[in-house]
């Protein structure tokens, strides 16, 4: 498929529809839900409401939002959950488009309100959504689905605040990440210059990412067959296809949808702490620098996450192909996680890190064994 196909100048409906729109065009009413974190932090909490009892909770991963789990559609996950009589809870972290709100900061104007990274997102995001979704249902335990960061943010709280375990009946993984040790190029090369794009970032003030102190590059010069496209489309291509974007399984058509929801946003700190983990191949807490470790840890280095206090029943499911969440990767998440009930790999050779959520034959190989799972753990 030429590249250029991808675009079209008629937008369609749903890029420009919003979760509770596209959850009503098919077929659920949904429920919109306010989360207040411990350190301020207002998250939109997304419900399709179900006859089953048991809550599913579904966390996207960084750079995205709860869009990301209907706006396939009827081949949504969120959708297929919810024909499936589940009962839906679609979760946002701090900095998204549903998230950007705070009790006493500004986004726009205070920097502060980007001092996070996928740590703090663990330790105050996560179980306020859990406790958000367990007092409104009345049930003692839910299961959960996380993708990529979604998983992080789960590895994080269940090591961290090991009293959650408790609150889980299964977690499902989808692109588990934690360690980065066998990523290739381009993912390795993006990381190897990161403390470089870190300090740059830094120096310009830049706390989101992608935000509006950001470089304007014309993409329309790049070699990307766009001809007149508009920067960020061509931005958006470039991007897919360095993490594994692959358009026999993305089509255009549903191409010309992810532009009106993506890019989304995150901090440069999420990013900065991913890449430490990628170049000390331990999954770590935030590296600050020696000093400031010796003052908030105790000690020169970061502390490793202990995945030993992980109890929950985890699935992972992993794409052969993905660039990112690496199957050698998942490996060794499998020998540290003490209650791993199943590690699947994708049948599709060509699976990477988007098919976990845009896929378009994400129906025939991957919901029935996600539905098999809940079904089989409840």
């Amino acid at each position: 498929m030429n590249a250029s196909n991808l675009f079209s100048s008629k937008v369609p409906e749903d890029a420009t529809l919003n979760f509770t729109a596209l959850g009503f065009k098919y077929g659920h009413t949904v429920e919109e839900h306010e989360v207040v974190t411990e350190d301020g932090y207002i998250l939109t909490l997304f419900r399709i409401p179900g006859r089953r009892k048991t809550p599913i909770l579904i966390m996207h991963g960084t750079g995205d939002h709860a869009d990301t789990f209907i706006v396939r559609g009827k081949k949504s996950l969120a959708i297929a959950l919810a024909n499936a009589s589940h009962d839906v809870w679609v979760g946002n972290l701090r900095g998204n488009k549903y998230a950007r709100r705070h009790l006493k900061l500004n986004p726009d104007t205070d920097q502060e309100f980007w001092d996070f990274s996928f740590h703090e997102v663990g330790n105050y995001d996560l179980p306020a959504t859990i406790d958000y979704v367990l007092n409104a249902t009345g049930e003692p335990k839910l299961q959960s689905i996380g993708h990529s960061q979604g998983s992080t943010i789960h590895f994080v709280l269940l090591s961290t605040k090991p009293e959650y375990n408790e609150k889980i009946k299964l977690f499902i993984a989808l692109a588990p990440v934690a360690y980065l040790n066998h990523i290739t190029p381009p993912v390795s090369t993006i990381s190897d210059i990161g403390p470089a794009i870190d300090q740059f970032a830094r120096q310009i003030g830049m706390e989101e990412i992608p935000g509006d102190k950001l470089p304007k590059i014309n993409f329309n010069n790049l070699k990307c067959g766009l001809g007149t496209e508009n920067s960020l489309q061509c931005a958006a291509l470039s991007l897919f296809y360095s993490i594994g974007f692959d358009p026999k399984t993305i089509e255009s058509d549903f191409f010309q949808i992810l532009i009106g929801h993506y890019p989304g946003t995150t901090s440069r700190k999420t990013l900065t702490h991913y890449n430490q983990i990628a170049l000390r191949k331990k999954f770590s807490y935030y590296d600050n620098g020696p000093k400031w470790n010796k003052k908030i840890y105790g000690s020169a280095l970061p502390p490793e996450y202990d995945l030993r206090q992980i109890k929950v029943k985890t699935a992972m499911l992993v794409g052969r192909s993905d660039l990112i969440a690496t199957v050698k990767d998942s490996e060794i998440l499998r020998t540290l996680l003490p209650n791993v009930v199943r590690h699947h790999l994708m049948k599709p050779k060509s699976w990477n890190h988007v098919d976990f959520i845009w896929r378009v034959d994400m129906d025939v190989y991957m919901f029935p064994v996600i539905l098999e799972l809940l079904d089989k753990y409840d």
